[in-house]
């Protein structure tokens, strides 16, 4: 395994991570989810990530009862949550940045996952209704309190980045040292281009989310929707239809480009869109996903196929990506 800076912080990840949203409580239960993590810890995978709202608080508890009963050193593994969504009723207080419900979805969190830190504690979007001045001084005092060591966003722009340093600039708060984008070979400007003037200014990290388009670069979806896949999952509509709605078929032609590359290098296309978001130097680690221990070993292999991402053939993926990518 190979291990990266967060960032300009002295926190390090594995270029690799295993993440729960989806399938965590929803699509396998706790003996699977044990087997996944102990595949990812085993290889070297050092950060786990997670979020009140994957499965309404279900993926931290089946995450944290696993946690709680391995024999792993708390120093040795990473483990994240995310506020805004919410969890219970979604009455007025119970979603949001607001001092209150950011305070008190850490301190749920903190029981889901048995912990007694979240190494990472992300702003799960951006939530106008709440100045950012708010939610900074929330994540700030959490900080001072010892209950997170880090905190973060995830799918803000630039502008409110920028708004969020400055603000903790000017108070002398802890700012955020990373950001949670989606990026992968059909998802490409927020990372590439509307970042670019953080990374050298604020020293920012990514942990991106959705390397494989949410299945899409894994060809399973070439033909339509598999049973029992993750836009199959009864609530994953609203997905299925980002995914494969319209506008979708150009993006099938090019997985199929895409395919015949990683044939070229004698390996599987979910490994070659892995790696290509591998090569990106700002990118901290890419959060993996899968539902069965097989899925994610195939997955782990990517790190051996970056090296074969020469010049050459990253100019033919570059140049068929560019055709499709948002």
């Amino acid at each position: 395994m190979e291990y990266r800076s967060l960032g300009r912080s002295g926190l390090k990840v594995s270029a690799l991570s295993f993440g729960a949203w989806v399938t965590f409580g929803k699509q396998i239960g706790d003996p699977v989810a044990k087997k996944l993590l102990h595949t990812a810890y085993d290889a070297g995978v050092n950060f786990f990530d997670n979020a009140e709202a994957y499965a309404d608080g279900k993926a931290e508890l089946v995450m944290g009862d696993i946690l709680k009963k391995s024999s792993w050193r708390r120093s040795s593994y990473l483990v994240s949550s995310k506020v805004f969504f919410g969890w219970e009723d979604d009455k007025p207080n119970q979603v949001g940045l607001s001092r209150k419900h950011i305070v008190e979805a850490c301190h749920d969190a903190l029981k889901r996952l048995q912990v007694d830190t979240l190494d990472l504690y992300y702003c799960h979007r951006p939530d106008p209704s709440t100045p950012i001045e708010e939610s900074a001084r929330a994540m700030h005092d959490l900080i001072v309190q010892g209950k997170v060591l880090y905190w973060g966003t995830s799918e803000w722009s630039a502008a409110q980045l920028t708004e969020a340093f400055a603000v903790c600039d000017r108070l002398g708060l802890h700012a955020p040292v990373t950001e949670q984008p989606q990026y992968n070979l059909l998802h490409r400007t927020r990372v590439e281009k509307e970042y670019a003037t953080l990374y050298k200014a604020r020293g920012l990290g990514t942990t991106i989310w959705s390397p494989l388009a949410s299945g899409l670069l894994t060809g399973k979806y070439n033909d339509g929707v598999p049973a029992g896949s993750r836009l199959d999952t009864p609530g994953m509509e609203w997905l299925r239809d980002a995914v494969l709605g319209k506008g979708s078929k150009p993006k099938l032609a090019a997985v199929k480009k895409f395919a015949a590359i990683a044939k070229d290098l004698d390996t599987t296309l979910p490994r070659l869109g892995l790696a290509w978001c591998l090569k990106n130097p700002h990118v901290s680690t890419v959060i993996l996903g899968a539902s069965r221990a097989e899925q994610l070993v195939e997955n782990l292999g990517a790190l051996d196929v970056v090296s074969r991402l020469t010049p050459a053939v990253l100019k033919k993926i570059n140049a068929i990506s560019a055709a499709v990518a948002e």
